[in-house]
């Protein structure tokens, strides 16, 4: 049986058109949800011609307006991708619909429940690896609004690496221009030499871990490490899922890839979690406790740099009986169960994944 794989249309001309030159050649054929596919045999030209097939995948819940804007944008990229996948978390503001009238070339996932970041980026991951077929997966929130050459300066400094990269991450700067402290990608505890000089080389340095808000992602590392850890619904999914891919392989920080992050206001280290303390609490507890991410000394060490943040986080919260409730059933949690299997909690919202996952 023929396999399809779902292509951009109007707004994201097939790179097949930057291969062969002019207009690609599109095979109309309808697949599910009546959006249009193209063979896997055009992948595979499109590969034989040195050109990664690159799969922006956006997980959005209840922000029509910033969607909207993240998806023109990611039609204006000097590099466009080669497919778009929209995961929607249940949303009720009628995003989906909005993606329907005026990005019908977009493959919208719709989840029958908010399954949070973590679920959404598990359902995304695995739909543009299996359905599309892709060889990167540029993953992204919906109030990331990537600026016009993002892409194409990920895929530089991917390129410029004298070796395999796992994860590129861009930077995340909020509208004004200024960087967002909370999403800038975590250093290493130890860096060798070599390691820094071929970061440098391709204008970036070396990380330990990164954030959902733009991420380059190899699709080999998440069929090797898997994918993020849907039960986490919220906080830490993005750290853990790094983590554990670069305990293994390796990843840069590329610069001059700029995103926006359209928060209400300027992110900073020190937050007032509220009732989400709880998640950060339990999914940092679940990392450590897995020990895939990190070593037993790394994580020791990165424990001790978590329950510092946890105090400056209680010292600076408007509601301290709040967070000492989330702190205590965080606790709890955390050390007396495990997550749940990924496939579980998206069978639940509606979403199947293969049995390879």
């Amino acid at each position: 049986m023929t396999r399809f794989t779902l292509i951009a249309g109007p707004g994201w001309p097939s790179v097949l058109s930057a291969t062969f030159g002019g207009p690609p050649r599109v095979r109309r054929r309808h697949a599910v949800g009546g959006r249009y596919a193209r063979p896997v045999t055009e992948q595979q030209a499109v590969r034989e011609h040195g050109d990664p097939l690159v799969v922006a995948v956006v997980v959005t819940y209840n922000r029509r307006q910033l969607l909207g804007e993240c998806l023109e944008m990611l039609a204006s990229q000097t590099r466009l991708p080669d497919a778009v996948v929209v995961v929607d978390n249940a949303s009720t503001d009628g995003s989906p619909d909005m993606v329907r009238e005026r990005f019908p070339q977009v493959d919208l996932v719709h989840l029958t429940r908010n399954t949070g970041g973590a679920g959404g980026f598990s359902a995304g991951l695995a739909h543009a690896i299996d359905r599309h077929g892709a060889d990167l997966v540029w993953a992204m929130d919906d109030d990331t609004i990537p600026t016009a050459d993002a892409l194409a300066e990920l895929l530089a400094a991917r390129v410029a690496y004298p070796s395999d990269l796992a994860l590129v991450a861009s930077r995340v700067v909020w509208s004004d221009g200024q960087e967002q402290p909370r999403n800038i990608p975590r250093d290493p505890v130890l860096v060798s030499r070599p390691e820094r000089m071929a970061a440098m080389a391709a204008g970036g340095r070396p990380i330990r871990t990164a954030s959902f808000v733009s991420l380059l992602i190899d699709a080999d590392a998440v069929r090797e490490q898997g994918l993020p850890t849907a039960d986490f619904f919220i906080w830490n999914d993005d750290f853990e899922f790094t983590a554990r891919i670069l305990r293994r392989h390796k990843g840069i920080y590329a610069p001059r890839a700029v995103v926006v992050h359209k928060t209400t206001e300027l992110g900073t280290k020190v937050v007032d979690p509220g009732p989400r303390f709880y998640n950060e609490v339990r999914n940092k507890v679940w990392t450590f406790r897995a020990g895939q991410a990190f070593s037993p000394p790394e994580a020791v060490l990165r424990m001790v740099v978590a329950v510092r943040n946890w105090l400056r986080f209680y010292l600076h919260s408007s509601d301290r009986a709040a967070m000492r409730k989330g702190l205590k059933a965080g606790l709890r949690d955390g050390f007396r169960s495990t997550p749940r299997p990924t496939a579980q909690v998206l069978s639940e919202a509606g979403y199947t994944l293969a049995e390879h996952w």
